[in-house]
């Protein structure tokens, strides 16, 4: 006779911690969700707080999310200092990349947009050349 494992109350202790932290990291980022969304409808509606603070806000939000993803369903919130600086050193260096990236492609277009045809061109003026007679 084949003796069969059931698994109805015999899981270990850890998946049931493990668990209830995935829940509460899904209820945090779903709250932080929530609120931005709040924000931006608001901010639809009755515009109360100037565009660049409103950004200001939802960039610090998003990194909350952000670390906590990164913290809890890549495990890295438990690991050693030196693992973590190696994966946050280059990732903070690629998004200095992606600031200078668009800070210059920002004045690419600026400088382009001065170009455009029916664009008025400053004429710059040229001291007539001395006649040696």
């Amino acid at each position: 006779m084949a003796h069969t494992h059931s698994a109805e109350g015999h899981e270990p202790a850890h998946v049931d911690s493990s668990t209830k932290t995935i829940w509460k990291t899904f209820w945090i980022l779903l709250g932080i969700t929530i609120f931005e969304v709040g924000l931006a409808f608001l901010h639809l509606e009755y515009n109360f707080m100037p565009r660049v603070a409103l950004n200001g806000i939802f960039i610090i939000l998003t990194i909350a999310k952000a670390f906590f993803i990164v913290a809890e369903f890549m495990h890295l919130g438990h690991e050693i200092k030196n693992l973590i600086m190696t994966i946050l050193l280059p990732l903070l260096l690629f998004v200095w990349f992606i600031i200078a990236f668009l800070y210059d492609g920002d004045s690419w277009k600026r400088l382009r947009d001065d170009l455009k045809p029916g664009t008025p061109v400053e004429k710059t003026l040229v001291a007539p050349a001395e006649s040696h007679h």
